[in-house]
């Protein structure tokens, strides 16, 4: 069964980039035909899907943040990366990192998901 584990620092000051990992286990994240994404809630807000990378390596972004966004992996390490830029306290969110066969995941009921690791932007 895929595990997914987000990782990263937890507090961000405005400006600067946010940085997040997403490891797997149990799985490649080669794998024919998977979408791996990042998605966020921030508080008392729904859930926010932000992009995605499949198993060929494209990648896929919400228009609303594509500007700021940037999703890699490293194949070798079986994980792959957020990079969020110019960041303000409205990037507070907890964000997750989840594996489904289409890009898009906005719903808990969709694919596999990571526990959630909470983003705080701040000065």
């Amino acid at each position: 069964q895929v595990q997914l584990q987000e990782s990263g620092p937890g507090l961000v000051k405005p400006s600067q980039t946010l940085s997040l990992i997403c490891t797997v286990s149990g799985g490649s994240i080669t794998t024919n035909y998977y979408y791996w994404s990042w998605i966020r809630r921030p508080p008392g807000k729904g859930l926010e899907w932000m992009g995605a990378i499949d198993y060929s390596g494209s990648t896929y972004y919400s228009p609303s943040l594509k500007s700021r966004t940037s999703i890699s992996r490293d194949t070798s390490k079986n994980r792959f990366t957020l990079q969020l830029s110019s960041v303000t306290p409205e990037d507070t969110a907890v964000y997750y990192c989840a594996r489904d066969t289409v890009a898009v995941v906005d719903s808990f009921d969709q694919g596999s998901w990571g526990q959630g690791t909470q983003v705080t932007v701040s000065s």
